[in-house]
């Protein structure tokens, strides 16, 4: 199996894990959740010599999204996910950069929205689409069974899960996209999240306390 390598770049006042994914064979991949701070994904992309073919949305927060349409349209590719139901957040955007100082956040139209079940494509990998609403309607995890390996945004944390009390998120929702979606990948299987340090599906599910 080619070797998947994945960079995290910090990004925004939030600390987003803005995620540069590529086959290190082929050179190509794509940029998962730039919130924001371009300069420093533009760095590490040169430096990484990456061709970038997509953007790829968890979901429609600021802190992820609100680079999206300025680095699409500089380099020449399109956006994929989150799922339709985060729509009225990424129309929202431009608002909410400015509420958070984050200036320059465009609002973002997927050229693909995604639903539970479909897959999508990371440096020529598939990687399947599970739609996890909870702590925004929208959110969508990316699962690899070949590779055990889940990126899940917000959805979950090591330790926690993502907050519910925002716009359109509902806290018992987001529990059971957990325990219904995530939880049944089994215990082996590895996740990186949206803030943070990454985890194991199977600790989680024995010791964290929002599981429990």
């Amino acid at each position: 199996m080619p070797n998947l390598k994945i960079g995290i770049i910090p990004v925004t006042l939030f600390e987003q894990n803005c995620s540069l994914a590529w086959n290190d064979e082929t050179m190509k991949g794509v940029v998962i959740d730039p919130g924001g701070d371009l300069p420093r994904i533009r760095d590490a992309i040169a430096k990484s010599g990456v061709t970038v073919e997509k953007i790829l949305l968890t979901h429609g927060h600021i802190d992820h999204a609100g680079g999206a349409a300025e680095l699409a349209a500089e380099l020449g590719v399109p956006v994929e996910g989150p799922h339709r139901a985060d729509e009225f957040l990424l129309e929202r955007l431009p608002e909410a950069g400015k509420s958070y100082g984050m200036a320059g956040a465009r609002t973002v139209k997927p050229d693909r929205w995604l639903e539970d079940g479909d897959t999508i494509t990371i440096g020529g990998e598939s990687f399947d689409v599970l739609h996890c609403p909870g702590h925004s309607p929208g959110s969508v995890v990316f699962v690899s069974p070949a590779r055990k390996l889940a990126i899940v945004g917000d959805v979950l944390f090591k330790g926690s899960v993502g907050r519910s009390d925002i716009a359109g998120g509902n806290h018992a929702t987001l529990i059971t996209s957990i325990k219904e979606k995530l939880l049944p990948l089994g215990d082996d299987f590895a996740f990186l999240c949206g803030h943070g340090p990454g985890g194991n599906i199977g600790e989680e599910g024995r010791t964290n306390p929002f599981l429990r």
